[in-house]
């Protein structure tokens, strides 16, 4: 194995993205838990550009890094957190979570060590923005149709849930 300035992006981007995630599930507050997840998109990203994918990189940051980290900001503005019993976690319960996350990355190196795609093209990083969009609206407009349905049901949802919250709070006073 030789030792490359890329290689080492890859392990930099690599670690900050399972050091976030690893934050995002060991955090206490939920502000931190949005930043560190904010360094795993990032870090995400980076490895995007390291693929020659810059049209996912700068995606990457758009709408995940800003939007959505802006969206989870004001939920967490706009709901009360006065619930402040969390259950403590016992020293067991964090072996076996450990335990299990090396198991995972164990079984992960072991899938992907001899994996073979074949011989790769050459001209993948070539206008890969136009080879998006263009696989896009031809050979997955269905899906990408049905996900804006989805996304658009998810949203609708979202709102009747919020308002008959609000209901039952106005009911109560």
């Amino acid at each position: 194995m030789t030792f490359s300035g890329e290689l080492l992006a890859f392990m930099s981007l690599a670690l900050v993205a399972i050091i976030g995630g690893m934050l995002l599930l060991n955090l206490s507050k939920v502000v931190h838990m949005v930043v560190a997840l904010v360094f795993t998109f990032v870090s995400i990203a980076g490895i995007f550009i390291l693929l020659s994918a810059e049209f996912l990189a700068s995606v990457q940051i758009l709408i995940y890094s800003g939007a959505i980290t802006i969206v989870m900001l004001f939920g967490i503005m706009l709901t009360r957190h006065n619930d402040t019993n969390e259950p403590k976690t016992g020293r067991m319960r964090k072996l076996l979570l450990f335990l299990g996350i090396l198991g995972f990355a164990f079984a992960f190196y072991i899938g992907i060590y001899n994996l073979d795609f074949g011989e790769a093209t050459t001209t993948l990083h070539e206008n890969n923005t136009e080879q998006i969009g263009v696989a896009l609206y031809s050979k997955y407009i269905i899906p990408f149709e049905l996900t804006s349905v989805l996304l658009l049901a998810a949203l609708i949802g979202a709102i009747v849930l919020a308002k008959k919250d609000n209901e039952k709070e106005a009911e109560k006073e």
